[in-house]
């Protein structure tokens, strides 16, 4: 098992150091309990000499080539992939997901972010409209807006943040970077990743403390540009307040309708509805927290679902190869979890399975899988993100319910379909208000080079991570017409 203990710095301006201030974050296992080190306290004075560093920087970083950038994508994807085991083992210690069935797989795919910005790095194209003027000729360039500051939350602390790191620095920003606090050990093991790839001093900073403050600094302060923010909806609004007038790329909240209709594969549904609930502990924005189930086939996918997941789910040491559910990150999160499922049972809900907190292990964030029948929309299990492994299950009576559901919620990032009739799947999915529809596939999944976020209208957010899709936010477009006589 991983055991080493450290107290780390942040980095800006081209050097690790302390804050300006001699607080620190202390960094405890929600796996172990145990204190995994620390990490400074930023304060709004190294968020402000890390974005003056960026501005002195960016300039001479947007002046190289697109395949000088993409080189170093490169490499700071070779660093990522030598580095792996530790990286998983980090992820494991600091987040608590389980080593084997998710930690490796986020390495992967936070290698395959800095590899997919290498390659978008030269193909992002401008243009070259007609003028009116014959003598005249008109060049549309690509470019980069300056300074990225970037906001990332702990349940995904690589991945997520790669989604605006690796597209902003590729376009030829610089970017400030405040981490989730609790999982900041992460960020700093990912922060040596870039450094280690050589990038000119002041392209690349992390600022490590809390999002009152750094984040908040990172919003509002005129020397950013544009803000990249993943998180809850609640801070994202603060986040957008703060930057307003700023490029914004907020993704937000979701409660993952999963729709199971009269004439699914219930086999298959069961089995998807693991991946749902249960990956990263249900600690997901496009985690299914919402299960909308025909009631013609109510009863069949209940009991199929519990034989899945007794079959399929193995709570424990999330260091140990066969466990597929680790503990929760967080004390706040599982009170949520506590009052969530308490609100439910009182109103009426029927507790299938699980429920409460598991004992016997080393802290109090190991919860078990939870199943709830004759849950009520007004229930806040139903209203709200749960953000833990539960499955919320409710009665509809057809198809067009289920739509209306779905579009009543103030959430629109992603929902699920199950139907073995692939066009009702796929009028369903063109009626629903959701930036990204699932047919017949957990809501949980998802391709990290196609553009994702939240619908208009919606709390979701705006603008797209994914892939090159970001690089339309953090970049603009140079308008030049030259006289060629």
């Amino acid at each position: 098992m991983y055991t080493q203990t450290k107290d780390y710095a942040m980095y800006v301006a081209g050097g690790w150091a302390g804050g300006e201030s001699e607080a620190r974050i202390e960094a405890t296992s929600p796996a172990t309990g145990e204190r995994i080190g620390s990490v400074p306290e930023g304060t709004r004075g190294d968020v402000r000499r890390a974005i003056a560093a960026a501005n002195r920087a960016w300039p001479e970083w947007a002046a190289l080539s697109a395949f000088e950038r993409a080189a170093a994508m490169a490499r700071i994807a070779r660093t990522i992939e030598e580095r792996r085991d530790d990286l998983a083992e980090t992820l494991t210690l600091d987040q608590g997901k389980p080593l084997a069935a998710e930690s490796y797989d986020e390495v992967d795919e936070l290698i395959e972010y800095f590899r997919m910005a290498s390659a978008d790095a030269t193909r992002l194209e401008g243009s070259m409209p007609p003028s009116i003027d014959a003598g005249k000729r008109v060049f549309l360039y690509r470019v980069p807006r300056g300074v990225v500051g970037v906001i990332s939350p702990w349940n995904w602390p690589y991945t997520m943040p790669a989604e605006a790191l690796a597209p902003a620095l590729a376009s030829g920003n610089a970017v400030v970077w405040n981490p989730a606090s609790t999982t900041s050990v992460c960020a700093v093991k990912l922060a040596e990743c870039i450094v280690d790839a050589e990038l000119p001093p002041g392209v690349f900073n992390l600022v490590t403390g809390h999002g009152t403050v750094v984040g908040d600094e990172v919003a509002a302060n005129p020397g950013t540009q544009a803000v990249a923010f993943i998180g809850s909806i609640e801070t994202g609004q603060k986040v957008a307040a703060r930057a307003a007038g700023k490029a914004l790329l907020l993704e937000m909240g979701g409660n993952g309708p999963m729709v199971i209709l009269d004439d699914a594969d219930l086999a298959v549904a069961a089995e998807e509805s693991l991946t749902s609930a249960f990956l990263g502990a249900g600690q997901s924005c496009t985690a299914g927290e919402r299960f909308l189930v025909h009631e013609g086939i109510f009863d069949d996918f209940i009991e199929r679902l519990g034989l899945a997941i007794e079959r399929g789910v193995r709570l424990g040491d999330p260091f140990a190869p066969d466990t597929t559910l680790g503990p929760l990150n967080n004390e706040p999160t599982a009170e949520k979890m506590d009052r969530h499922i308490s609100d439910a049972l009182e109103r009426g809900a029927e507790l299938i399975s699980g429920g409460s907190r598991a004992e016997g292990y080393p802290t109090d964030l190991y919860y078990r899988p939870t199943v709830l029948g004759k849950v009520t929309g007004e229930m806040r299990v139903s209203r709200e993100e749960t953000f833990g492994p539960i499955i919320p299950a409710t009665v509809i009576h057809d198809e067009q319910e289920a739509i209306r559901s779905v579009n009543s919620s103030p959430y629109g990032l992603l929902s699920a379909v199950f139907t073995r009739d692939l066009a009702r799947g796929l009028r369903f999915a063109e009626a629903v208000r959701t930036g990204w529809v699932n047919i017949n596939a957990s809501s949980n999944h998802w391709e990290s080079h196609l553009p994702f976020g939240g619908r208009a209208g919606s709390k979701s957010g705006v603008g797209r991570v994914g892939g090159r899709y970001p690089m339309e936010t953090f970049t603009e477009f140079k308008t030049v017409i030259m006289n060629v006589g």
